[in-house]
């Protein structure tokens, strides 16, 4: 299961990226031990929150002493359903174009529905970093599963897409950075 923990040099990234944005509210959608989601907290500022989305906390409490030890369970809030209905509610919280940054990482087939749903929560020049993009280089071959249909034609669509601009990095398994016009 350590394969699905956000690499290192992934997470300093998206601090850096999350400090040049000034960045204080977020979603991560797939939280799995809460490594990138502490990650995300400590970048955050004291008034900062994020908002992890998961179907279960079992890995999560492996990683919450950790966080708590950091002191910043506090700007977290952890909602254990599925994500759809976490971002359903936050849209009908009226929360949409509030959030400056959202992280996904989560059940491949639905990766097209965060995105749709991220982006109305999203704000103006806000971005969202979806991981394992490049799904261990089986995007570019002809016979795909549907984890990787999903992520393939999520990546066509995004390159398309003329409400945001990307960039798919090749970092670990490949993370696609999209910014909403």
């Amino acid at each position: 299961m350590s394969v699905m923990v956000s690499s290192s040099e992934q997470c300093q990234f998206l601090r850096l990226l999350l400090k040049l944005m000034n960045a204080k509210k977020a979603i991560e959608i797939g939280v799995f031990t809460g490594y990138n989601l502490l990650n995300v907290a400590l970048t955050l500022p004291k008034d900062g929150k994020v908002i992890g989305c998961d179907i279960s906390s079992e890995y999560f409490d492996v990683g919450r002493p950790l966080i708590e030890e950091a002191g910043v369970m506090d700007k977290i809030d952890l909602r254990i359903q599925p994500a759809v209905q976490t971002l359903d509610e936050l849209l009908a919280a009226g929360e949409g174009g509030t959030f400056d940054f959202i992280y996904i990482d989560a059940d491949k087939e639905n990766y097209d529905t965060y995105y749709e749903k991220g982006l109305q929560l999203l704000r103006p020049g806000g971005v969202i970093a979806i991981d394992n993009v490049l799904w261990g280089g089986r995007v570019t071959k002809e016979e795909k599963d549907e984890d990787t249909t999903s992520i393939h034609n999520l990546n066509q669509k995004i390159h398309k897409d003329e409400r945001v601009d990307n960039s798919l990095l090749p970092l670990a398994d490949g993370l696609n950075l999209v910014r909403k016009i």
